[in-house]
């Protein structure tokens, strides 16, 4: 890995393409084995802390979920040095308390996705990490208290269902993640979660409600344009509560993430290949030498 350039990284959703203060701005067209990211990603100090800001879909959204070349976002990401990830995203509500504009720090996820690669060891050696917690709960917690603190109503902890997208669910699935007690539903935290968590980096997401999906029949089921409509108030609020928490993750974490290969390699060094482990050498090389 060359130099760290930033040890923060902030995964932009709909809505949030960039990062306004940023203070020594650099663009950075990254490659990787995996593809290209999403978009260039943009370096830059926050606060005193060096932060890397990746919008997930692209500037313009030119990237439905399913498209995202989520593979190739975390390792460029993790190639610069990004310890911890925060990521940006909209929501549907599938609680009558959790109100649009609301927003959820979510600590379970519920994977109903079918079509995208969630593993950098789909070949050349096995690795199965634990994921009981898929999101860090340091983070998490530093999340949601910079939040509280700057007067926005959040919720600590939550279920997020993580669906296949483009399209929205139909009313029976609405109603059937209702029944197993999940609290929101999005697109796109999976397979950054996994990703994330193979690649040692912490990983927590600020979800912002922007509808109550379509399990309330008494209502209008959501739309591209209530989206946006709500969309637009939260950004300026996420904004600032990123501002308010980099300073917070900032230094020597203290979680499990930093180590979640350690005992999760099943396949000895001897027997992996040299190029494979070139390949993946930001992500596992220390355990490979």
């Amino acid at each position: 890995m060359a130099n760290p350039q930033a040890s923060i990284g902030i995964i932009g959703g709909s809505g949030l393409y960039e990062l306004e203060g940023l203070a020594e701005v650099e663009s950075v067209e990254a490659d990787t084995p995996f593809g290209r990211p999403s978009d260039a990603i943009v370096l830059g100090s926050l606060n005193d802390v060096p932060v890397a800001f990746l919008p997930r879909h692209g500037r313009g959204h030119r990237l439905n979920p399913t498209s995202i070349p989520a593979r190739a976002n975390i390792y460029a990401l993790k190639s610069l040095g990004v310890e911890q990830i925060v990521s940006v995203s909209a929501v549907g509500s599938l609680k009558e308390e959790l109100a649009p504009q609301n927003m959820v720090v979510p600590d379970q996820l519920i994977d109903r996705t079918k079509q995208r690669e969630s593993t950098f060891f789909d070949e050349g050696m096995v690795v199965h990490v634990g994921l009981a917690e898929p999101f860090c709960p340091v983070a998490s917690k530093a999340l949601h208290q910079s939040a509280v603190e700057l007067g926005v109503k959040a919720q600590s902890g939550g279920t997020m269902v993580v669906m296949e997208g483009p399209a929205f669910s139909t009313r029976a699935e609405s109603l059937m993640y209702r029944s197993w007690g999940a609290d929101i539903i999005g697109m796109t935290a999976l397979p950054e979660a996994k990703l994330a968590r193979e690649a040692e980096m912490c990983y927590s997401v600020m979800a912002w409600v922007t509808d109550y999906d379509c399990w309330r029949q008494e209502e209008e089921p959501v739309t591209v344009d209530m989206i946006l409509q709500n969309l637009s108030k939260n950004v300026a609020t996420s904004k600032d509560v990123l501002r308010r928490v980099i300073p917070n993750l900032a230094g020597e974490r203290k979680c499990s993430c930093a180590t979640a290969l350690k005992d999760a390699i099943v396949t000895p060094s001897a027997s992996v290949q040299e190029d494979f482990k070139r390949k993946l050498a930001p992500i596992v090389g220390k355990y490979l030498s």
